[in-house]
Formats: structure tokens, sequence, C-alpha cells
């Protein structure tokens, strides 16, 4: 092993313990409002830009996951699947365009949404998560707090997505998300953000697994489509939550 092998996964791991410690409070904040809107039949949605788009991705439609979370989905959000690819970077600056998606999806008054922006200074994330607030939607903001005051923010209000978040969970990641270097890279290099931001999201839907059940109320899971039955008991769950999966079509 590599001696800058060993530094990425010590430094992963140390970002991880970090934020375990440090966010604990808001994990569990945010877990409690994602498992009353579960249990209360409300709609939940997730949205990224860019690389962010990978952790909001990895809670949805997956084994083990939440059959009622939904990806608020942006054509050309996700960077990396449109041609040129620094498109998705384009759109994210574009004023507008965050409010009229919103208004053309099935979210309402009292849906939850979370909102991943590493830096939270681009407009979309910041946008979208002001017009859910002003629509009546509660929105957890999962960002990196060491951006704002170090980076200008690129909404005209001079905000950051922190400021238009009802819960707001902290990565932690340094401004410039790379925690490697070499003299002769030119710059940093070894990005941990999304190694934690999923953690992030998957630690508050296992938090919010555990509150529903010790309710009494069966979390509606997926099972893995690799296991026998699997794909029988995904039918069924999804069939019997259907008005708040929007996914199918």
């Amino acid at each position: 092993m590599s001696d800058l092998v060993g530094q990425y996964f010590d430094a992963a791991v140390a970002h991880l313990q970090r934020v375990r410690t440090e966010e604990a409070q808001a994990i569990e904040q945010a877990a409690m409002l994602l498992a009353d809107a579960v249990a209360e039949g409300r709609r939940i949605f997730t949205f990224g830009a860019g690389h962010s788009s990978l952790p909001a991705q990895d809670v949805v439609y997956r084994s083990g996951g939440l059959v009622v979370i939904n990806l608020l989905n942006v054509p050309g959000m996700i960077g990396v699947n449109v041609m040129p690819a620094p498109l998705g970077s384009a759109l994210e600056r574009v004023s507008g365009l965050a409010p009229a998606t919103l208004d053309l999806t099935p979210a309402r008054e009292g849906d939850l949404l979370f909102v991943i922006s590493l830096s939270g200074r681009q407009v979309m994330p910041i946008e979208l998560a002001q017009h859910a607030r002003a629509r009546g939607l509660t929105v957890i903001g999962v960002t990196s707090l060491a951006y704002p005051g170090e980076v200008t923010s690129q909404h005209p209000s001079g905000t950051y997505l922190k400021d238009h978040c009802d819960v707001v969970l902290d990565s932690k990641i340094a401004v410039g998300d790379g925690e490697l270097s070499h003299p002769g890279a030119g710059t940093t290099f070894g990005s941990v953000s999304t190694v934690v931001t999923s953690a992030l999201m998957q630690a508050v839907v296992a938090s919010a697994v555990g509150k529903l059940a010790d309710k009494g109320i069966t979390p509606p899971l997926f099972r893995s489509g690799n296991v026998d039955g699997g794909t029988e008991w995904n039918t069924q769950v999804m069939a019997e939550n259907a008005d708040r999966v929007f996914y199918t079509y």
C-alpha cells in the first residue's frame, strides 16, 4: 500500500469519526423529521447537483432504503450524464430554475426535502431551499459550513444554503475538497466529500428506521433484488406506498 493510499483512508476515517461525534444532535433532529414524515404519510425528496447528486441518489430505490424517498431530478443537474459536462455547472447558476422545477413536482406543503450542496454557494440549491420553505416544506440541508465566509455566495442575496434550512448537517469538508497533496500535483486531491455526505444521509435513514420500529411502525424498506423473494417484496411494498412513490413512471 502506498503512503497516499494510507493517507486517504486515514483522512476518510478521521472525517467520519468527527462528523459522527460533532453532528450527532443534528443527525437525530433530521432523523426525527424523516421518521415523522414517513409515519404521517408525507412526501420525501432529495436533491443534489453535480457530484452532490450522488449522496442524494444513494438513499433512493436501493436495498435497505426507505421506499418513500424520491429523487428530485432536474435534467442536466447531475453534470456528468450530459454533454458537455460543464452544462450541469452552468445550470446550477441559473436563477429561477429551482422554483420552476419544484412547482412542477408532486411536492406540497408539509413535505420533506433534503438539499445537498457541498459549498452551499450556488444559485440552484439556495433558491430550491428558499422556495421550498416558502411553500411550506421542511428543508434539511447537507453542506460544509467551512465554505461560507471563505468563498463568496453566487446568489444575489449573498446567502448560502445553510441560511434557508430547518436543520443543517455539516459535512465539515475543507474548502477545495481535497485531503491529499503532492509536490508534483499542483493542487490538492483525494476527495472524501462523497463518502462523508453519503454516510450522513445513510445515518439519518438508519436512525429514522429505528425510530419508526421503536414506535411499532413497520418501516417501508426495500430488500435486495439479488436475494430470493426480494423482487416480489419490493413490488408489494412499492404498491402499498404508491401514492408517495414517484420514480416508477
